[in-house]
């Protein structure tokens, strides 16, 4: 019994080791990362890449690495579904249903085309080709939410395209399995659709019937345990019965968060969801770099370097195609194509299948492996460089006329507190006069598709140009008090109708503004943005149509 006990006890430990190995591993790589100003994801492919290297990518590829891995992707995906609430899914539905097909036919055809005109089986340039067509939704959700681009024009569709692509996956994944059954195609791609949207109905009855009764019991309970223990369940049961579905684990993640949207606990399942989010992504970043096959790299290196070339240069192309035949602008195609110019985690899966593998040369499967383990790690880069070429595009020759000329608000400052009132306004169709004196900032939002003019409205010789007088309220989320301050007598002098709105980067001076007829909001807090938005529709005298989106709600809200 004691030997059994302790060969017991050996066999857990070689189990956990690997994970435990990687997880001190993956600590290093992000504080490298951090130290060259590089993003963590760069680090970790890179330590996965490092590990291969060295001959130990069997050591960490037992099951319990690609089980977190996988947990990974699967609370992301929820994370997502706790943005886009039912409401949200009808506004965005011409995105994802429109747009996303789009994307899809434009450049998984091309690439489909593109390997079939090489001499490809039809079979493996169809589903290859369609697979490199999808874009990574654990890189690009991670940018997004790392820019806090969530709720802005191009963060909104390339969420939205992400969901459509994950629903593309799904029905390649299906494809993959009837090639390998020798089975039917399109009987089996048909019963896909019809589970996806059963699952999707029993999203939405949970959602409506099931999410506040469920929330209210756990918390009479009070602990923060059963929190924990509870938004655990909703990500992985929820993605383990789309699984048992034969779907993908990622819909069933998603369609898990979608239900729990519009719930007035979601704030309280997404803290306690967030921090495994960002532990289990790391083993998937990492999985993706041990998958590289070092010898393939070092002896195809050529082939490899043009292929990784051309898949993020003619991804980038044909995403900024569909974007312009979607009646996007040149700069918004530009960023939009850029961010989504990588291959996919999915991709990855399909061509691991045998039944897809087995149809062309295994150092093809093996080129094409590496070259989008390599467009994953670089693209932080890439689409770094598509914002900058957008935003430098935006700033050309201003329009004669002010955009918001007559708008009710003038906004100061796209800051994360800024930016939120803007999302919120634009939400409620409330038109806004919006200004950046900061450069950077300015050139950020520009490239994330805000309406912004580069102005300084802290010399009192813009205003008459700025029309200060038609303004109702003026919202400063610059975190510069210092202007305020000296501005004030001024303002209630030449205009002591303005409500005016003031974003505080702290508590302090909060007493003080008050005195001087200010409302200032102190955005440090938790929820401080949201109440930041709602002294904005206060002083408007006005009510919002939709929650403050995302921002507000994701994470402990940052001085503006």
């Amino acid at each position: 019994m004691a030997g059994e006990a302790i060969d017991g006890a050996h066999s857990v430990v070689a189990t956990i080791q690997p994970a435990i190995m990687l997880l001190g591993l993956g600590i290093g790589a992000a504080l490298a990362s951090r130290a060259l100003r590089l993003n963590p994801i760069v680090g970790y492919i890179g330590l996965g890449l490092g590990l291969a290297s060295l001959g130990t990518a069997q050591d960490f590829s037992g099951p319990l690495v690609a089980a977190m891995a996988e947990a990974g992707v699967m609370f992301l995906l929820f994370n997502l579904g706790l943005h886009f609430s039912l409401g949200r899914i009808r506004a965005e539905a011409g995105n994802i249903f429109g747009f996303g097909s789009l994307q899809m036919l434009v450049a998984g055809g091309a690439f489909a085309g593109l390997l079939a005109l090489l001499g490809l089986p039809t079979a493996f340039a169809i589903i290859a080709g369609f697979g490199l067509g999808l874009s990574s939704t654990a890189v690009v959700i991670g940018l997004i939410r790392e820019r806090d681009q969530e709720d802005c024009p191009v963060g909104r569709a390339a969420q939205a395209i992400l969901i459509f692509q994950d629903i593309a996956a799904i029905l390649l994944l299906v494809g993959a399995g009837a090639l390998a059954e020798g089975g039917a195609l399109l009987p089996a791609l048909g019963l896909a659709g019809a589970k996806a949207l059963a699952a999707f109905g029993v999203a939405v009855l949970f959602a409506r019937f099931l999410t506040e009764p469920v929330f209210r019991l756990i918390a009479r309970a009070g602990t923060t345990e059963v929190y924990t223990a509870t938004a655990l369940f909703i990500a992985l049961a929820a993605g383990w019965a789309t699984g048992m579905a034969g779907l993908s684990l990622t819909l069933g993640a998603f369609l898990g968060g979608m239900a729990v949207a519009d719930s007035r606990y979601r704030i309280l399942v997404q803290t306690e969801i967030d921090a495994f989010r960002g532990l289990f992504m790391s083993f998937f970043f990492i999985s993706v770099g041990l998958s590289i096959d070092p010898a393939a790299l070092v002896q195809d290196w050529l082939w490899v370097v043009l292929a990784a070339t051309g898949l993020i240069a003619i991804k980038c192309a044909l995403n900024m195609v569909a974007a312009l035949v979607n009646r996007w602008s040149v700069p918004g195609s530009i960023q939009l194509g850029f961010l989504l110019g990588q291959g996919s985690e999915f991709t990855l899966v399909l061509l691991a299948l045998p039944a897809v593998a087995g149809l062309v040369e295994p150092r093809l499967v093996s080129t094409l492996v590496t070259a989008i383990a390599i467009s994953l790690a670089v693209t932080p880069p890439v689409s770094n460089l598509g914002r900058k070429l957008a935003g430098r595009l935006r700033s050309g020759p201003a329009d004669a006329k002010l955009a918001g000329d007559n708008a009710p608000v003038l906004l100061i400052g796209l800051t994360p507190a800024g930016r939120a009132v803007a999302d919120a306004l634009a939400y409620s169709g409330i038109d806004y006069l919006a200004l950046e004196p900061n450069h950077e900032r300015f050139q950020l939002a520009l490239a994330d598709g805000y309406a912004v003019h580069s102005a300084n409205p802290g010399d009192p010789r813009s205003w008459d140009a700025l029309a200060m007088g038609r303004r109702q309220v003026v919202v400063v989320a610059t975190g510069n008090v210092a202007v305020s301050r000296e501005l004030t007598p001024l303002i209630q002098q030449h205009h002591p109708g303005i409500a005016r709105v003031l974003a505080l980067p702290g508590p302090q001076d909060h007493e003080e503004f008050s005195a001087l007829g200010i409302l200032p909001v102190d955005v440090s807090r938790p929820s401080g943005i949201e109440q930041f938005v709602d002294t904005v529709f206060a002083a408007l005298d006005r009510e919002r149509r939709l929650p403050v989106p995302g921002l507000a709600d994701d994470e402990p809200a940052r001085a503006a």
